[in-house]
This record gives C-alpha cells, structure tokens and sequence, in this order.
C-alpha cells in the first residue's frame, strides 16, 4: 500500500503553500483554495458538453494573489459575511466565500434563489445567478457550485463515478453528477422559475470543486470519466493501516473539522497529536459516531518556527466502512 506521504497525495498541498503560505486567516486560506484550486472536472472533457465552469481571476493570477494578500491583511469585511447566519454546512460556508469574491467582482446577480410553486412547494434553487458579460447585460448565467469529497472503493480496472463514494455513504460521485446535470442545471426552464428571473438564463454550468481520496496512489482514472487529472487528491485507510504505515511513527497529525476540510492546512506544532494520541482520538469519535475522520498529516517543511503545514490528507475509516461502501456501490450501479 502506497505511504501517506507518497508523492501524488502530497503535490497539491506543496503547491498551495509555495503560493498562500502567507496567508494566515483561515477563512481567506479556504477562499484562497475556492479560486486557485483545481476544478474536480475536466471542462473540455466531451461528457460534460460544455457544462462545467471555470473561475476567472479577477484580471490574472498576480492579481488574485495580491487581492488574497490585501483581504489576510483586513479580512473584517469577510468575517462578517461568514459570521452572519453560520452555519455548519461546509457547502454553504464555501457558497458564502465564493458570493464574496463574485460581488465584488461586480458579477453576482443573486444567490441562493429558491424557486416555489405555490407556497409550500420548493422546486429548487439557483445556486448563484450572473450577469452575463458576453450578452450585454441582457442575460444571467445559473452556476450550480459544490464542494464534495469521495473515496475510491472498487476493485474494478476501470473505476466508474460510482465507485467514488461520499464519506458518509449518502451519495456518489456519479449520482452526484447526474443530479446536477440532469436536473438542477434545468432549473431555468421549470415554468415556475420564469417568475424569478427578469433576465433569461443564456447559459448554465456546474462548478465542482473537491477532493477525491483513494487506497491505491497508482490509479489513473479513465478520460472517459471526465474528472480533471489535477485535481486534489488525498488517501484513505482504517486506523489500524495507518498504524502499519512506516511513516506513521515519524508524522504528527491535525483532525480536519468539517469547515476546514477545503485549503491545506496549517498548525502550530504544539497543538498537533502524536501517532498514539492520534489512535485515542479516533478511537473516542469511532465509538460516538461511525463516520470517516479527515485527518492531516504535518510537516515542518518550510514552515515559520512553531508552525507546522499539512503535507497530504486523509480519512480514516472504521473497520467496517469499506464493507458498507460496497453495498452503497453495488446499490448505485445496478
């Protein structure tokens, strides 16, 4: 089995931290990796038919990066968009922060547009609706966003979307893209949403921003697929794989809450857990609650004294989640 530090789990975090390393604020970290970060999908790959979108920088990389540099140094303003009805969601969370960089943009139209048939009927909602530069002002452009994490359980040479499974076992990546696909970014045309929109909508895509996690840091996925060859990646194992890992002795370790699930992250030393503290923690979350716990592993590399940044990712799992993802699996492609 390939080590947690292994050298396709670890690229994207080195990448991150050679560019926003500075930043300090955790809210700008996450906004940061929002807008640099690779799409999940591919969007020239032929399945998606042009669907997927892409995030533009506000005029090049060095300025978004200058931006991020000025918004870590004063980030008042970000704060209070966040703290303004929180939530636990991380899919909302990271709505917020992406509306926050679209508005003052000048590109935001409305987000989070509930579309009714009658009072107690919701038919759905418009993620974020855009003014559509290339029409004039004269049309709106729908952007469906989401944030997703899924592990790779299959034995097959050939992984599907299906295959991918979400840490909770609630859903697939396949069923995810579907759902998206087929029936959100069709909002537009549900005849109740003509009510909501006093432009039409030219166009409308997905954003999809993530991280998939695997066993096997050898996988290549088929291009048939359409999942980006850059994207974030991360591992998966049980505890007691960890424990076998050679490098699991050496590592010190942070546990990810769920809004910190999306940039790499950073910590001062002093907080991180040792392996066998480790072992203690998920052993306590185990037995409260059955679900897969998003742990880092630290690395003082180029980090400022006392401080410690993450140098790949991963869930690990209890001992029978592997044999559940399967039934979820076989559920999903019957």
């Amino acid at each position: 089995m390939p080590p947690i530090l292994h050298k396709s789990f670890t690229a994207f975090q080195t990448q991150f931290h050679s560019r926003h390393g500075h930043l300090r604020d955790q809210h700008v970290r996450a906004l940061a990796w929002l807008l640099t970060a690779p799409n999940l999908f591919d969007p020239l790959a032929p399945r998606w038919h042009g669907a997927i979108a892409v995030l533009n920088g506000m005029a090049d990389d060095m300025d978004v990066d200058a931006w991020l540099r000025t918004l870590d140094a004063d980030p008042a303003a970000l704060h209070a968009l966040v703290d303004a009805r929180p939530t636990a969601r991380l899919g909302r969370y990271a709505e917020k922060l992406l509306a926050f960089y679209l508005q003052l943009q000048g590109r935001l139209f409305a987000t989070n547009l509930q579309v009714r048939a009658g009072a107690n009927a919701t038919i759905g909602e418009f993620d974020y609706l855009l003014h559509d530069a290339g029409a004039g002002g004269g049309a709106l452009i729908h952007w469906e966003f989401a944030t997703k994490f899924y592990l790779l359980e299959s034995q097959r040479s050939a992984p599907q979307a299906e295959c991918f499974v979400g840490p909770n076992l609630a859903d697939t990546l396949g069923a995810k893209m579907s759902k998206i696909m087929d029936r959100q970014l069709r909002l537009s045309h549900h005849p109740a949403a003509a009510a909501y929109l006093p432009l039409p909508v030219s166009h409308a895509q997905a954003l999809v921003k993530g991280w998939l996690f695997y066993r096997d840091a050898a996988v290549v996925l088929p291009e048939a697929m359409g999942v980006a060859s850059d994207h974030c990646r991360g591992f998966w194992r049980t505890g007691d794989e960890l424990a076998a890992d050679p490098e699991y002795a050496d590592a010190r370790y942070v546990i990810l809450p769920r809004l910190q699930w999306l940039a790499p992250t950073q910590s001062p030393l002093a907080m991180t857990l040792t392996p066998a503290r480790l072992q203690l923690a998920l052993a306590a979350s185990f037995a409260s609650d059955p679900a897969p716990v998003l742990v880092a592993v630290m690395n003082a590399s180029d980090a400022s004294p006392g401080m410690v940044l993450e140098a790949s990712r991963g869930f690990i799992v209890p001992e029978n989640w592997r044999t559940l993802a399967a039934e979820r699996i076989t559920i999903g492609v019957r």
